[in-house]
């Protein structure tokens, strides 16, 4: 056993040695993987080894149908096979609205180049002569899935890494990891110690264990999960004989199950409701190649449904019962990436759908440590989405949630309950005892919309506009007449202070450094010039800088606030978190109630736009920033959070004089939208350029040294692939909700990044990405979008539908 390596892989399943080949394959050739026991040992030996595209994110989507597009390239370079059934697979709908999703379905596969087709019950029926088909309204077609052989595959990447350069230990096991004082790291094994430069965990099962030991808790849970086979069944024997291949694969979302042909006969597996955790605290380093008790009682009434669904299938014997443990993170998507606090430690667990994501997450993240970018759009699996909040319990109620839903659809406008309320203010009563309904924001309750007096504070969850829509129009209609409040204490807040720091924010950031008592708006890039953040900064000091920036990429920025720091401990960075909170007052007469509740001259001249300011306010110290994401005047007021309630009953009590409305999150939405303001994760992601995205005003080319300027400024000379237009779209019942296709000329051509209604202007709204040369046909319904599978006429609107010179925020 080598006693340095550049890289030390630890589990040897499908995921660490896809990790093992692709950093080969990317050139680096000093690197081993070490395993317990046997490759494949934990959860890849008996996975049941289907492989799909789906997935709710289109960017993890991509990546599944890179890992797809991989097994043949993996068989010629090792001489394995992996044991590929490409049969293609279907999934059923037995509601409307499981149709419509997979209608929004297939919209998403257009943009993404998957092969996909909706089906009639009959249509299914004849790929499927199992399905009794009165129990359905339609189906997908999706041609990229299939299954595989679990123990083939894994070989296959082994054996390719090996090729490549790289080194396997098999029964060695991981015991300890030791941080130097240089940053690099000893792994310390029952064989020996290997010196690395990086460690990667890809221990699966034993994940949670291996991030213990560099004192981690990762937000993952194994899952008993069940799979039957059963006897040869005469009906697929017909099939295959009559029609010369293998049955398709299927999913049934009413029965929560999924199935495919397994030789003669068929295998079913079950996301149950009554579904069991294993191991919830500990994993056993002693368990192996060791399947868990079946438990048909538990998954019966999913077996009943497929009985009723499929006929056959309960004439059918069962041959063996599967019952065996898989990882999961709360919300099912792998944990893949940097830690942040750990550099060299890298994460690539919680990969549930390893046979379908495990090239993927190979790919991204090698290219990650090889090249410092994964190359994609990664944030679906980047584990900095986690935060703090996500604890083993509430890990264990997301996960068995999940779980349970795995096959359920998630509408719009639902709010999952399991493990809420999770963090607070203390305004949380106060909002729900007036008829607030609550969403989840990064682990934190926030209102979404207020139900009035005698109307029932709770979504009624649909693609289409809902119960919520009069009362979300009532709020953006009371803030743009007078004077709304929204509590903002889910945005981030970061502190940057020492002789250095401004020169550091001017180097990560692309606008330049506001003069003390002023605020700038500025994007920033990676070395690529892609967008990775976009904030808000105030010079409060000579030396201290305060950021705000969007709640749910905390960790995300941070991990890259850190490794941009300097040595000379020239700069020092803290998150507050929610020890920083705040309200913010928007409306033509919040100046009035601001006025009202403070002895400072709040004026437009002595407050200015984008002016930042100490102040007393309602008895509290206070921080302003004179600026508001609804585009309208409007303030931000930040205090310690022991001030928090204080100050909201002081603006609830002076606020009935100017016609106070409280708003939610779903009405500051709508409200940005008619500005045409871009989100982060949405419009501003690590696939667009700054000017792509028209951001140019907040990017500052004369300065010459901020991280990924070469980069903007090809894309300024170049014009950049795309751009980000906002449409006004004729729809009737039914709004963008993200990611729909915007068709051009009969071809799909770009995607809906997000949109809603926008009440005040009373039009349906969506932005997206289309190519630049397109970007300037503003002709009426030049451009459609295809919502819920209908394609609707789009018109680009070349400024915003309110307010479009900004006269109001500005006034």
């Amino acid at each position: 056993m080598k006693s340095e390596a550049r890289v030390v892989v630890i589990g040897g399943g499908v995921v660490g040695c896809s990790v093992l080949y692709h950093l080969t394959k990317a050139g680096w050739k000093d690197v081993v993987l070490v395993e317990r026991d046997q490759l494949t040992s934990g959860s890849t030996w008996h996975a049941a080894g289907g492989f799909h595209t789906l997935n709710g994110d289109p960017n993890v989507a991509k990546l599944q149908g890179y890992t797809i597009g991989l097994y043949d390239e993996l068989e010629k370079i090792s001489g394995q096979s992996c044991g590929l059934h490409r049969t293609g697979g279907l999934l059923l709908a037995d509601t409307p609205e499981r149709m419509e999703w997979l209608k929004m379905a297939h919209g998403r596969a257009r943009y993404l180049g998957l092969e996909t087709e909706l089906l009639t019950p009959k249509e299914a029926k004849k790929l499927l002569p199992l399905i009794e088909e009165r129990h359905f309204v339609g189906a997908m077609l999706d041609a990229a899935d299939g299954n595989l052989d679990p123990s083939g595959t894994t070989h296959a990447y082994a054996k390719s890494a090996r090729i490549g350069g790289a080194e396997i230990y098999l029964q060695t096991r991981v015991t300890a990891l030791e941080r130097r004082a240089g940053g690099t790291w000893n792994v310390i094994t029952d064989k020996g110690m290997i010196h690395a430069e990086h460690v990667v965990n890809c221990g699966g099962l034993w994940a949670r264990e291996i991030g213990r030991m560099v004192g981690l808790e990762l937000p993952v849970l194994a899952m008993e999960h069940m799979y039957l086979v059963t006897d040869e069944m005469p009906e697929v024997v017909e099939f295959n004989r009559t029609h010369g291949h293998e049955l398709p694969h299927a999913i049934d979302f009413k029965a929560e199950i999924y199935m495919r042909q397994e030789r003669s006969g068929m295998l079913l597996g079950t996301y149950e409701k009554a579904c069991v955790p294993w191991q919830p605290r500990q994993t056993p380093w002693d368990f192996g190649n060791e399947l868990l008790p079946p438990d048909l009682e538990r998954i019966a009434p999913s077996l009943e449904l497929g009985y009723r669904h499929f006929p056959a299938m309960e004439r059918a014997g069962i041959k063996r019962v599967v019952n065996g443990p898989f990882t999961f993170s709360p919300d099912g998507n792998p944990l893949v990436g940097p830690v942040q606090g750990l550099p060299g430690y890298w994460c690539a667990c919680a990969v549930m759908a390893g046979f379908s994501q495990g090239g993927g997450v190979g790919l991204a993240l090698s290219q990650w440590m090889v090249n410092g970018d994964p190359g994609f759009d990664v944030w679906a699996m980047d584990v900095a989405r986690y935060g703090e909040w996500a604890t083993r319990r509430y890990t264990n109620a997301k996960v068995r949630e999940n779980y349970a839903r795995r096959f359920s659809i998630r509408f719009p406008n639902e709010e999952l309950p399991a493990a809420r309320p999770q963090q607070t203010t203390a305004l949380y009563d106060l909002m729900l005892a007036q008829g607030a309904v609550m969403g989840d924001s990064w682990g934190l309750e926030v209102p979404l919309w207020f139900a009035p007096r005698g109307v029932e504070p709770r979504d009624v969850v649909s693609f289409h506009r809902s119960n919520d829509f009069a009362h979300v129009k009532a709020e953006c209609h009371g803030v743009r007449h007078a004077v709304g409040v929204t509590e903002i204490a889910n945005f981030a807040k970061y502190e940057f202070e020492g002789a250095g720091a401004e020169g550091y924010l001017s180097r990560l950031m692309t606008n330049r450094m506001p003069r003390e008592g002023r605020l700038v708006l500025t994007p920033m890039l990676n070395e690529g010039g892609k967008l990775i953040g976009d904030f808000t900064i105030a010079k409060a000091a000579a030396d201290r800088f305060l950021v705000w920036g969007s709640s749910q990429a905390q960790i995300y920025h941070m991990r890259w606030f850190e490794q941009q720091l300097p040595r000379d401990g020239s700069v020092r960075v803290r998150r507050f978190g929610l020890g920083l909170v705040g309200l913010s007052i928007a409306g033509p007469r919040s100046r009035e109630l601001l006025a009202h509740l403070t002895d400072a001259d709040v004026s437009d001249g002595a407050l200015r736009f984008l002016d930042h300011r100490s102040l007393d306010v309602a008895n509290t110290p206070a921080l302003i920033n004179r600026v508001t994401y609804t585009g309208d005047l409007g303030y931000e007021i930040w205090v310690a959070p022991e001030y928090l309630r204080r100050l909201y009953l002081a603006i609830a009590d002076a606020g009935r004089d100017f016609g106070l409305v409280q708003f939610g999150m779903r009405a500051l939405l709508s409200l940005r939208l008619e500005k045409n303001f871009p989100t982060w994760y949405r419009e501003l992601r690590p696939i667009y350029g700054p000017f792509e995205a028209a951001l140019e005003r907040f990017v500052d080319l004369s300065k010459s040294d901020f991280i990924g300027r070469e980069a903007a400024l090809r894309e300024k000379e170049s014009g950049g692939k795309l751009r980000r237009v906002t449409f006004v779209v004729d729809a009737t019942d039914a709004d963008v909700v993200g990611d729909e296709p915007i068709w051009h000329d009969g071809k799909v051509i770009g995607w809906v990044t997000s949109g809603g209604y926008g009440h005040y202007v009373e039009r349906s709204l969506a932005q997206g990405y289309v190519p630049r040369s397109l970007a300037g046909d503003t002709g009426p319904g030049a451009f459609e979008i295809e919502i819920l599978g209908e394609r609707r006429a789009a018109t680009i609107a070349p400024e915003p539908l309110f307010d479009p010179q900004g006269r109001r925020m500005r006034g």
